[in-house]
């Protein structure tokens, strides 16, 4: 591969890591509406068994959790991409300062098309209470 079209492609994949970042970040920060007209494809295909496809599910599903856990915090802990992949590691804090609650891990793949989001898949996990090690989950 050229030294500049490996470059191009190295910026690509920052620029899809930035905007998958704005993206999830904006949403969950409570402009559901904002992250899809800024990063939104044409379609979104949602892989999650619990969600449906498309934009006005997405917002739905902020709006609703957002209603259920009004101080959330997402914390995004890594960004890891190739290509037109992008994968997050994040807490999803609900409860912020609720020891009883300490929220969930998640890990969000992305698929961009175009500098779009267009596909999403994740898995989702919550943080014990209790661990058998020491390492914790971040």
């Amino acid at each position: 591969m050229s030294e500049q079209i490996q470059t191009q492609t190295q910026t690509q994949t920052e620029r899809n890591k930035q905007i998958v970042v704005d993206y999830y970040r904006t949403a969950f920060g409570g402009d559901p509406e904002k992250a899809i007209a800024d990063h939104f494809g044409p379609v979104y295909v949602q892989h999650n068994p619990d969600a449906a496809d498309g934009p006005e599910a997405f917002t739905g599903f902020v709006t609703w959790l957002r209603g259920e856990y009004p101080d959330l915090k997402l914390d995004i802990k890594r960004v890891i991409a190739e290509g037109d992949m992008v994968v997050t590691h994040s807490h999803l804090d609900l409860e912020p300062g609720n020891p009883q609650n300490p929220g969930r891990a998640l890990a969000d793949y992305f698929r961009l098309e175009n500098g779009k989001v267009v596909e999403h898949w994740d898995v989702i996990q919550d943080v014990p209470l209790n661990a058998a090690n020491g390492n914790g989950m971040f």
